[in-house]
């Protein structure tokens, strides 16, 4: 009996055909009978008969590897984003390598160059959010592996982008809280060099001024943690004229600023209003449960996948594409009620 994994020589050699008729075969090529094809892929089912990934990348110059970067593997957010891009991954025969920059620029670098190893045929990345120089990934595209941009973006490298709109579902939450009585709201963001933050805080600022409210830059703070919420909220809840809500950069904030709150014996949302952004787990193990803005990462992850892979089949399409996913707000316990009842 043979050792090893079957090859198609073997499949080749037990049906007498050539090897080049049972590699037709297996890609269902029509120059083929349909008996042909029929007993090939038959007899390789029966067998377990797996491609050679490494003679394939040998004969292609690449390798059927999507290579994803992200900055957090634990958070929510990415998590669901990676399942979306596996979905069609799958779908298509490709297969995912994934690295997290850990928010390190210099892993970052790292994971660059394992992927320019490995051969990838493409790469989907979410950067660092202490990323601020771009020769990294400007070195992939001169390794003529095409790059796609999701969430977190890159606006000196051109090319495909997968976001979410970021300043439509700020300017949501804070218009409903507006309308729920709350004239003071505070800012709660990433740091400012990101494109995201950028998008938030312009929908955060044209929301107040929409309905004539002033813009206090003291109500407007770098945090973007479960601590730094916390410190920061601590910090401006205790001053004379305190916030009576907040926006915050994601869930895990606004968590933070829920403890402060409750830790000041202040009510939520009766007297502070909390509107947090992503719609992750935790937003629903707080006590009480977190308003927050659903991003979708699921179709995120799809969009950004069927992007790249479009980029990996088709290299001499070069038209650029920008992807928005739109948002959808998630009323719960930490905002109150609108005056009409909806929410």
């Amino acid at each position: 009996m043979k050792k090893g994994p079957l090859t198609i020589k073997d499949i080749a050699r037990e049906l007498n055909i050539s090897p080049s008729t049972v590699s037709r075969a297996l890609k269902d090529n029509p120059d083929i009978s349909s008996e042909t094809r029929r007993l090939v892929q038959e007899y390789a089912k029966k067998h377990k008969y797996k491609p050679n990934a490494l003679a394939l990348s040998l004969r292609t110059q690449h390798n059927n590897i999507i290579g994803v970067m992200v900055p957090e593997l634990a958070n929510h957010f990415f998590s669901g984003v990676l399942s979306g891009m596996e979905t069609v991954a799958e779908e298509k025969d490709y297969h995912v390598i994934v690295c997290q920059s850990l928010e390190d620029y210099h892993k970052e670098i790292r994971n660059v160059q394992t992927l320019i190893k490995a051969r990838v045929c493409g790469v989907l990345i979410s950067q660092s959010k202490t990323t601020t120089q771009y020769g990294h990934f400007q070195e992939l595209i001169d390794n003529d592996i095409p790059v796609i941009f999701f969430d977190r973006i890159c606006t000196g490298i051109d090319t495909d982008k997968v976001v979410v709109d970021d300043y439509s579902g700020t300017f949501t939450a804070v218009e409903y809280m507006i309308k729920t009585g709350c004239k003071r709201i505070a800012f709660f963001s990433a740091p400012t060099h990101l494109e995201i933050s950028k998008n938030r805080k312009n929908g955060y600022l044209d929301a107040l001024r929409k309905y004539h409210l002033s813009v206090d830059e003291n109500l407007i703070r770098i945090a973007d943690t479960k601590s730094l919420g916390y410190e920061r909220a601590m910090e401006i809840l205790q001053e004379p004229n305190r916030p009576d809500a907040f926006m915050a950069m994601n869930d895990y904030t606004a968590s933070g600023i829920l403890v402060a709150a409750k830790q000041l014996g202040l009510k939520v949302p009766e007297e502070i209003s909390i509107f947090g952004f992503s719609n992750s787990n935790i937003s629903q193990d707080t006590d009480p449960m977190l308003t927050t803005m659903d991003q979708h990462p699921q179709t995120v992850g799809e969009e950004a996948m069927r992007l790249i892979l479009e980029k990996v089949e088709n290299p001499e399409h070069i038209s650029r594409k920008n992807k928005i996913i739109k948002t959808s707000l998630i009323a719960r316990q930490t905002t109150r009620k609108l005056p009409d009842g909806n929410g």
